[in-house]
């Protein structure tokens, strides 16, 4: 079995980390092309105040007309993952919007990767609620090879 492209979803969760690692050392390992992918969601009710989406804390927002939020999580993206994909990997960057899940899977098909890697959970407490298992849903409707990486430490 052989990869060309391979993805992997990011909610900047540790979890996700332990994910863009895997996938970084299996494309280097195939010489595949690293997809970085990750899904900025419809807007949350205002009434919910204990969702705390981890791009928006550390994003600001500025009317600068040449910034615009995908530019920015993009950014993001680079500047975190940026040390954890190893430096002779080919990266894409990959920021979309929408149905967290849908995007996701609309874009495996699209872009034809190979397989796609995603952490076992992200959000937690409400936003888990909110947003339910994305990694459960990849992996029962994804078109290609699902791997769920998994931090190496289980935290009791």
């Amino acid at each position: 079995m052989t990869f060309q492209t391979i993805a992997c979803c990011t909610d900047f969760s540790k979890n996700a980390d332990v994910a863009v690692r895997t996938a970084g050392t299996l494309a280097r390992k195939f010489d595949a092309v690293l997809e970085v992918i990750h899904v900025v969601p419809p807007p949350v009710n205002p009434v919910v105040t204990d969702f705390d989406n981890p791009v928006f804390t550390s994003v600001t927002f500025d009317d600068n007309v040449d910034s615009n939020l995908v530019l920015q999580v993009e950014e993001k993206l680079q500047k975190h993952y940026a040390s954890m994909v190893p430096g002779d990997v080919k990266v894409r960057y990959v920021v979309l919007d929408g149905h967290v899940s849908t995007e996701i899977l609309n874009h495996l098909e699209e872009s034809g990767c190979d397989l796609v890697v995603v952490g076992s959970y992200g959000l937690s407490g409400m936003g888990l609620v909110i947003f339910g298992s994305i990694a459960k849903r990849i992996a029962h409707k994804a078109n290609c090879s699902v791997m769920i990486a998994r931090p190496s430490e289980q935290h009791s």
